[in-house]
């Protein structure tokens, strides 16, 4: 107990506010934790339900169009609110709660109408999730402040890994002792729940209003958009980095929605093998957390952006070698390894470019170029799936992530040097 409470604790110089946000952010990770544990049955669950590849390939577009319509209006509107922990708690329990409204619905649902009734509703999810994916950053950033981003990120991620690598153990057993489709209808409504319980503790975060530009809030949405053009056309090393990390993450949405397809439709998967093969991705994420925090300290981050991108695109060029789920299982808890780092890394080297002031507006377009290639790169990914084959599919996944990290590996060191009010290096 004393060690568990020790955990939950924040750095020790950290004021008492501080220590109850680091602490909320922890138990928080535990509600999102749980609801994450529906991410990688929801495709499964379509696939079971007579879904085409291309229906299948929407889970993953129908965020990114939400997103690209609404991500830079809604940057705009955060960018005017002072108390953003609001929006982040509410856009956070609305998008959990989606899960729920599956799982309901669905039960009501004729069988012919189930597919295109998820994907519906699926698309109403979007709407809260596009707001998350601005505010999780801003929120987080203000928590952990420009020294403990690694800290904060590592515990959070790390709860949030181990509680859905449990979930996800335990859903896969339920699941296989349920009757088809109630055992999915059953695990939905119960995990969109969790929604309500991160509305919780993620609401009880303090933090201290936001700095406001002046003219956000005379201005009209046109003029303020000129204005951050124009200061956005000076922040070339956050160009740089978008730029980059746009062309990985590519190949990351593209390979998305060909595992579950490979995993059923090759590898004949069961329901119990396709939740071992997340869990061991998702386990591991704690191990590599606390590796890749104690690397930063020791090597830099921009050591561990160059060997969490090469790690991580080697992992759907080796699944698509092997037909055994065994192996599978294993590169999956090697790419997990990876993975924690690059989610750290990409994290803390957006946040270091993007300029206080206007946190809200630039995670927001960094965002927008995110939901550019989760829009088409998981089309594109089932439809060469559906023209070369999935293994060729994940083979050009794969190639995709190989150039990501090649323009990683060259860009210029003294351009992504920019110091964003924090008086260190970017890639320090």
């Amino acid at each position: 107990m004393v060690a568990l409470k020790r955990f939950f604790a924040g750095p020790p110089d950290l004021n008492p506010i501080q220590q109850r946000n680091f602490r909320n952010v922890e138990l928080d990770a535990i509600a999102v934790g749980l609801a994450n544990a529906a991410a990688p049955f929801l495709p499964v669950f379509l696939t079971r339900l007579g879904a085409s590849s291309f229906q299948v390939g929407l889970l993953s577009s129908l965020p990114a169009l939400t997103g690209l319509i609404l991500a830079l209006p809604m940057g705009q509107f955060l960018q005017r609110q002072r108390n953003i922990v609001r929006w982040f708690s509410l856009s956070r329990m609305g998008y959990i709660l989606g899960y729920g409204l599956i799982g309901v619905l669905s039960l009501l649902m004729p069988p012919h109408f189930r597919v295109v009734g998820i994907l519906l509703l699926w698309a109403l999810a979007t709407i809260p999730q596009t707001m998350l994916s601005i505010t999780f950053s801003v929120v987080m950033n203000a928590v952990a402040g420009p020294h403990y981003r690694f800290d904060l990120m590592t515990r959070r991620w790390s709860i949030l890994g181990i509680t859905t690598s449990v979930a996800v153990l335990l859903i896969g057993q339920l699941l296989d002792r349920i009757t088809f489709p109630l055992n999915y209808q059953v695990v939905f409504t119960g995990l969109g729940l969790a929604g309500v319980l991160s509305y919780y503790f993620s609401s009880q975060i303090v933090l201290p209003d936001l700095p406001v530009p002046d003219e956000a809030e005379a201005q009209s949405l046109k003029v303020r958009l000129a204005g951050y053009l124009r200061i956005l056309r000076n922040e070339r090393a956050f160009l740089s980095f978008v730029a980059r990390r746009f062309i990985f993450l590519t190949g990351s949405a593209l390979v998305a929605p060909i595992f579950p397809l490979y995993f059923v439709r090759v590898v004949h998967a069961s329901d119990g093998w396709i939740a071992t093969i997340n869990t061991a991705q998702t386990a591991i994420l704690m191990v590599g957390y606390f590796f890749w925090s104690s690397q930063s300290r020791r090597r830099g981050t921009r050591w561990i952006l160059l060997w969490t991108t090469f790690g991580v695109e080697m992992y759907p060029v080796l699944v698509a070698l092997t037909a055994r789920v065994e192996l599978i299982t294993l590169f999956a808890g090697i790419a997990g390894i990876f993975q924690a780092g690059l989610n750290l890394v990409f994290f803390d080297e957006l946040m270091k470019r993007v300029p206080l002031e206007y946190s809200a507006s630039f995670v927001a377009l960094a965002q927008e170029l995110q939901y550019v290639s989760s829009m088409v790169a998981p089309i594109l990914g089932t439809s060469l799936a559906d023209w070369l084959g999935l293994h060729a599919a994940l083979w050009i996944g794969g190639a995709v992530q190989l150039v990501g990290f090649a323009l990683f590996a060259t860009m210029d060191r003294a351009k992504a040097a920019r110091i964003s009010g924090e008086g260190e290096p970017a890639d320090s």
